[in-house]
């Protein structure tokens, strides 16, 4: 039998509020093979944003087993987890998180920075990833001279460009427009089918949803009956 790319065992994760803990995940299981486009929906506060911060070694759980690449993720220090990330995992965030003052293709190429690629190697990566996501003709422009679906697109190739085993979206249509937000996830479509990449989305959009191959629905920090996308 062939390894899941993503198991979650029996995980809880819990906060402190003053001396009150709160239990976001409760003993949660969920398994995602590789080349899975899985979307995370529930209510407010069902504990979407948690799994995949967890996923994507943002945080740890409070007891359970993480383990992504066959790796416990979970056991890692903070300082072997950042380099876990930087090798295993490409994030996209609701608000792009670009840095304003560089170009396209400078925000892109951040993440190689942190590898021992060339620059010569470098310059070739972005060119493909931007290639790929459709802004080759926008790569000497700032994010303030792209509207928010393009910004969106170059968050989404800084996420590719040193590619990642996993791709971890959270909430990537929330700040766009209709006609933008189809754009980017046909874009992640087109990755998932064409490019074998595995993804992971929380969004709260039962429309951005049905993009993925797989509805995975959490309600109050336990997974609900699952749901196939068209």
């Amino acid at each position: 039998m062939v390894e899941p790319l993503v198991s979650v065992n029996k995980v809880v994760k819990r906060y402190w509020r003053g001396k009150q803990p709160v239990e976001v995940l409760h003993n949660l299981d969920l398994t995602i093979p590789a080349g899975e486009f899985v979307a995370l929906m529930g209510p407010s506060g069902s504990g979407k944003t948690t799994l995949l911060n967890l996923i994507g070694g943002l945080d740890k759980p409070t007891q359970g087993e993480v383990v992504v690449g066959g790796e416990r993720i979970d056991r890692l220090s903070g300082g072997q987890l950042a380099k876990w990330r930087a090798r295993h995992v490409g994030f996209v965030f609701q608000f792009y998180n670009l840095m304003p003052t560089l170009s396209a293709e400078a925000n892109v190429e951040l993440p190689l920075l942190l590898t021992n690629l060339s620059g010569k190697q470098r310059k070739a990566n972005v060119a493909a990833a931007l290639e790929l996501v459709g802004l080759t003709d926008r790569r000497k422009h700032k994010p303030n001279e792209l509207s928010g679906g393009q910004q969106q697109r170059v968050a989404i190739a800084r996420a590719i460009v040193a590619d990642p085993t996993l791709l971890v979206c959270d909430e990537p249509t929330g700040d766009l427009d209709r006609e933008s937000a189809e754009e980017v996830l046909t874009l992640l479509q087109l990755l998932n089918r064409e490019q074998g990449k595995t993804i992971i989305m929380v969004t709260h959009d039962p429309k951005a949803a049905e993009f993925a191959s797989r509805i995975v629905q959490l309600d109050k920090g336990a997974l609900a009956p699952e749901a196939q996308a068209a």
